[in-house]
Order: C-alpha cells, then sequence, then structure tokens
C-alpha cells in the first residue's frame, strides 16, 4: 500500500513537469534527498527514477528554458573542477573497484550542483527549490522527532529513521547536521516566503518544524548536532535587535530543557569534555594522524575509499577516583580501515591538498558572497527586504555545515551541494537585476526639420 502511495506522489510530480518544466528540477531534489526507492518494497526499486528525472531537467531547460543573459558563477567553474579532478584520482585511486562505487554518485552531485544555477532565474523558482528541499528532509525530521518524544530518545545509531541502511541523511550525525543548519531557512520562510504566505497555519507548521530539528540531536545522540544547535543560536544573535532578552531566553530554555533530556543523550554529551576515555573520539584523532601524513607521502590524494588502508594505534584513557586520589588506567586499542570521520581529512586524503583547496574555495566564496549580499541589500525597499535574510539564512546553515563537516565525512553530501547551487542561484538573478536595473534605453533627440533634411 506504501508503494502505491509513493508511486501516486511521483506521478503526479512527473506529470506536473510536462506542464511546469521547472517542476522536474524539484522532483530530482525530492529524489535525491529522500530516497524513495529506498523506502518500498518493489516497482520504484527497480525503475531509475533519479536518472529519468536528472535527464528530463536537463532536456527541459536545454528545449524550452529561457537563456536570455545566462550567467556562470566562478563557482560554477570551481565545482566543474573539482569534478574533473575526482575523476582523475578515481582513475588512479588506491582502491579502483572501491572508488568506483563512491565516483558513481559524487559526479551526480557536483555535476547537479554547477547545473542547479542555471534554471533558477527567478525568486519563485529560488523559493521552490529551498522549500521542497526543506520539506524533503522534513519527511525524514519529523519521522526522527516523532520516534524520539514517544520513545523517551533514541541513542547513537540506534534511532530508526524509516530505513535500516544507515546513509545520506538517514544517517545520524549527518540528518543532525543538516536539521539544524535548515533552521534559519525554516524561519525565513515565517516571514518572507509567497508560496505559502505566513499565516498562522505556516507559522505554526515551521515552528513546530524547528521543534522536530532540535529533537534530532537528542533521538541521535550525537555530540556535533550538540555543536551545531550552540553555532546556529549564535549566528542567530546577529539579526535579534533585543539581544539581550535574546540570551536570556536561550538561558531559561536551555536551563529547562536540561531535566528533561533523556539519560542516553547526557551521558553522550558529558564525553565531549573526556574525549580520551571515549574510543570513537581517540579513533578520529588517530585517523586524523594518520591522514595527515599519508598527504605528506601522497600530496595528490589516494583516491575515493583510500582509508581502508589506515592503520592506526591509540590509548584511550579511563580516570577512577577524586581528584586528590585519581588513578588513570590506559588501554591501547589497535584497529585498520577506520573512516576519517571528518570532511576535511576526507578531501585531504582521498583528494590531496588540490582537491582540499577546491573544495575550500567553493565553500569559503560563497560564506563570502552571501555576506556581501546581506549588506548590500541589508537597507533595501520593502520589496527586496527579502534578500538580506535569505543571503543570511543561506551563509548561516553553510556555516553550520562547515562546523558538522569537521567532524562528519560529508564534504560531498548532495544537499549541501544544492544548498551551495541555491547560493548561486541568488547570486546571479540579483546581478541580472542589477544589470537589468542599470541599463537604460537612449532614445535619440528628434533633430529640427532642416537638420534632418541636411542630413
Amino acid at each position: 500500500m506504501r508503494d502505491l502511495v509513493f508511486i501516486a506522489f511521483l506521478g503526479a510530480f512527473f506529470l506536473g513537469g510536462f506542464r511546469k518544466p521547472f517542476l522536474f528540477v524539484l522532483v530530482y531534489v525530492y529524489i535525491d534527498i529522500v530516497s524513495p526507492q529506498r523506502l518500498t518494497y518493489y516497482l520504484l526499486n527497480s525503475v531509475p527514477i533519479s536518472m529519468i528525472a536528472v535527464g528530463l531537467c536537463v532536456a527541459a531547460w536545454a528545449l524550452v528554458d529561457n537563456k536570455r543573459d545566462t550567467r556562470v558563477a566562478p563557482r560554477q567553474l570551481l565545482i566543474l573542477l573539482l569534478l574533473l579532478y575526482c575523476w582523475l584520482t578515481t582513475r588512479t585511486a588506491d582502491f579502483p573497484v572501491e572508488a568506483l562505487d563512491k565516483w558513481g554518485w559524487v559526479w551526480k552531485a557536483l555535476a547537479f550542483a554547477a547545473f542547479l544555477p542555471l534554471t533558477l532565474r527567478t525568486r519563485l523558482r529560488i523559493e521552490s527549490l529551498l522549500l521542497i528541499m526543506i520539506l524533503s528532509a522534513s519527511s525524514i525530521i519529523i519521522v526522527g522527532g516523532i520516534k524520539t518524544i514517544a520513545s523517551g530518545g533514541g541513542g547513537y545509531g540506534s534511532l530508526n529513521l524509516m530505513v535500516d541502511n544507515n546513509s545520506g541523511l538517514y544517517e545520524g550525525s549527518t540528518i543532525s547536521t543538516v536539521a539544524i543548519a535548515i533552521i534559519p531557512l525554516i524561519l525565513w520562510f515565517t516571514r518572507y516566503g509567497t508560496i505559502f504566505p505566513p499565516d498562522w497555519k505556516v507559522k505554526g507548521f515551521c515552528y513546530a518544524l524547528v521543534f522536530s530539528c532540535l529533537l534530532i540531536p537528542v533521538g541521535t545522540s550525537t555530540r556535533t548536532g550538540l555543536l551545531c544547535i550552540g553555532l546556529v543560536a549564535v549566528l542567530m544573535l546577529r539579526d535579534t535587535k533585543r539581544k539581550f532578552l535574546y540570551l536570556g531566553l536561550l538561558g531559561a530554555i536551555g536551563l529547562a530543557a536540561v531535566p528533561l533530556l533523556p539519560s542516553a543523550f547526557t551521558d553522550r554529551m558529558s564525553t565531549i569534555k573526556t574525549y580520551k576515555a571515549d574510543e570513537s573520539a581517540s579513533t578520529r584523532l588517530a585517523v586524523w594522524k594518520w591522514t595527515w601524513e599519508y598527504a605528506k607521502d601522497h600530496p595528490f590524494g589516494g583516491g575515493f575509499e583510500m582509508y581502508r588502508q589506515n592503520q592506526i594505534r591509540y590509548d584511550t584513557e579511563k580516570v577512577e577516583g577524586t581528584a586528590g586520589n585519581a588513578t588513570v588506567e590506559k588501554t591501547l586499542t589497535i584497529d585498520k580501515a577506520r573512516a576519517f570521520h571528518s570532511a576535511y581529512f576526507e578531501m585531504l586524503g582521498e583528494q590531496g591538498w588540490p582537491g582540499l583547496i577546491l573544495w575550500l574555495a567553493i565553500n569559503l566564496i560563497g560564506i563570502v558572497r552571501m555576506e556581501v549580499i546581506r549588506q548590500r541589500y541589508r537597507k533595501a525597499p520593502p520589496d527586496q527586504a527579502w534578500i538580506s535574510p535569505l543571503a543570511g539564512a543561506l551563509q548561516a546553515a553553510h556555516i553550520v555545515y562547515l562546523l558538522g563537516a569537521a567532524f562528519i565525512a560529508i564534504a560531498f553530501q548532495p544537499f549541501i551541494y544544492m544548498l551551495i547551487g541555491a547560493q548561486i542561484g541568488l547570486d546571479t538573478y540579483l546581478a541580472r537585476k542589477r544589470s537589468e536595473a542599470a541599463w537604460r534605453p537612449i532614445k535619440r533627440a528628434r533633430q529640427p526639420a532642416a537638420e534632418q533634411a541636411i542630413s
């Protein structure tokens, strides 16, 4: 029965694209985020719906979309350059078979990110993209929030988010980072949305969704999510008019929430200050050290999945007793083929220094460009009042991602590249508008009849 619902929904979505071709882009975004083929038992599993959707959206853009004054941003070229570089490292990868598996989805994420801004020619399209991204992610977030409340908390790696496959946005730390990152964008829709005008129903849903986003780090017991919550709270402070009231409310909510948090969450969060006793944290530090040493001898990286060759040794420390009479018990652990647990070291190990520099440039330029737009349109007229807050929300989401990426190997997470595509789309859209506003047709002055006769 559930399969039929998914098929009917996707069928209606696809049919809508034949009337409004931009909907094909949104279909692909939905499929890439939610992966409905992983949620069904038959039919969708055997049909390449993702390939069909991306083929239709590219064909629709090529055949019917308006390409007047099409602009290609420098970051689109950097994304294509990163795509080419990843292809080269895949050809010379240390683990060629395993590298091809990751390359199979990475190239799609990069290629779509470079293509996406070409379709974002209007405010409506930019807003539609962000809306579908949020609603698609919310289908996972709301389920996680409900299960967290129903079960009194989840646990690290134990909260089932509709599928048993712990990959993509269904991985605990990844969905925690994304859930917190989109909070500023959700709040933007409570003030400036036009597809669903922000009445009490829309605002109520958005605030409930924000609450559900905050529950995800609790349900998944991820330390990364807690750090992201702290960062997004700080970032929201810059646009708050009553800063002392805001800080007071944050403190009050935090104090009220602590007694209600499940023990599984508080116990795991306590390991932040005792990371040497935590095997997961100790493993990350050892892997990062190994990757740094590997990059010294292999500056161009080892290709996708090269972490499979690592062999690490590290000590975990367990302190027992009081401060005056404490004993430290060290345990030697030997491990191998441990994942990076960091997008920065993922890029360094797999793509080397050139890949890491390209990736950092793509991300940092986005943050700078959003700040430029945020400042440029801060005092814009009422019809442009939505621009600066949207740039700020996109920037905040990106910064939260970069924090989460320090502890998760999500350098090529498709959701983030869609976010980057939305940033580029907003930037090029505004550049087009400024160009159109600056251009004025010069009318030739009428000459006197005698001059016209002479000429």
